[in-house]
């Protein structure tokens, strides 16, 4: 496993971070072919002998069961100081006023809800899900701020938004001296691009870690274009995102990958870790071989002329993924 920093700080993360989603109770959450906490067991044993460190979840996957599995099964494997637990707030976690968001009074109840699943005393990195468009931007800074002060965050990221309004985050928290945004989880792949526009410049300016959700475009990069799977059958938020202009940027993949007896995957990888703005691409694994091609997709260096083979089909995609 490589390693590299998270942007302008100096917490050393693995090249892939084991995304947690995919590990939660089905009967909490709305994802059927989630993980329980037995099931999920042999990925992270199996993330940690290959050298992975980073760890991301959210408190709403699973309705907070994923947190729990996290902090039940990994924590009890490793040293803690040994690894780098992500997770993030916003999402709606009970009815109600103040059960969602970013305001002042949500983060400070909701932290201290993702401590108590999570079974620690610090989250490494607490990002925001999305932009809260409830709740000043200067109101959410603060809090987070205060929240690394306290001891209990020690980095903080964002998730998918505009460039304009990450631009602005950054910029107030310098102006007022709040803790800045280490990272930027946005969505980016072989098959939405659309943030090489702004963001990923803007990342590449500020000296922002980019750890890109579904880099392998929810499993659409791993197989021929026509060939479903349980999720993909289930997945309403995902029909949204493909159409057919994409299919000649799966054919590259598949066939690259032939030409390199190696898997689609570690091509489609190996694609996002070449981007230089990259810095640990979040991968879902609800199989064992999942892992094994995100550990070795590291290693696999594509030359220049497969990289222009992947790129060149690609056409532009309508803006998604900011709420």
């Amino acid at each position: 496993m490589q390693y590299t920093t998270l942007g302008n700080t100096g917490l050393q993360i693995s090249r892939i971070c084991l995304g947690c989603m995919s590990y939660g109770e089905p009967e909490r959450g709305a994802h059927p072919w989630s993980l329980g906490e037995e099931q999920a067991a042999p990925f992270f044993r199996q993330a940690l002998d290959s050298g992975i460190n980073f760890f991301d979840t959210a408190n709403v996957y699973s309705a907070g069961s994923s947190e729990e599995i996290v902090g039940r099964t990994l924590l009890k494997m490793v040293d803690r100081d040994d690894v780098v637990i992500a997770t993030k707030v916003n999402g709606r976690m009970r009815p109600g006023p103040n059960g969602q968001g970013l305001s002042r009074k949500a983060i400070f109840a909701e932290v201290e809800n993702s401590l108590r699943r999570l079974d620690t005393d610090y989250i490494d990195l607490y990002q925001i899900h999305r932009w809260d468009y409830e709740t000043p931007i200067e109101e959410t800074l603060e809090a987070l701020h205060d929240v690394v002060k306290s001891g209990k965050v020690r980095y903080i990221g964002a998730s998918s938004m505009h460039a304009w309004q990450f631009a602005k985050s950054l910029f107030l928290s310098e102006l007022n001296g709040w803790t800045r945004f280490s990272s930027m989880q946005d969505y980016y792949n072989l098959l939405y691009r659309e943030e090489e526009r702004d963001m990923l410049p803007l990342c590449a300016d500020q000296g922002v870690a980019v750890i890109p959700w579904s880099p392998l475009a929810r499993g659409r990069l791993t197989r021929a274009f026509d060939e479903t799977t349980e999720r993909s059958q289930t997945d309403e938020f995902g029909r949204t995102l493909y159409n057919l202009d994409d299919r000649p940027i799966v054919d590259a993949v598949l066939e690259i990958a032939g030409q390199r007896e190696t898997t689609p995957a570690q091509v489609a990888l190996a694609w996002v870790l070449s981007k230089s703005v990259v810095t640990s691409p979040i991968v879902g694994a609800t199989k064992l071989h999942h892992l094994e091609d995100a550990v070795a997709a590291v290693d696999l260096r594509l030359d220049d002329e497969e990289i222009s083979r992947l790129e060149e089909p690609y056409r532009p995609h309508y803006v998604v993924g900011f709420r």
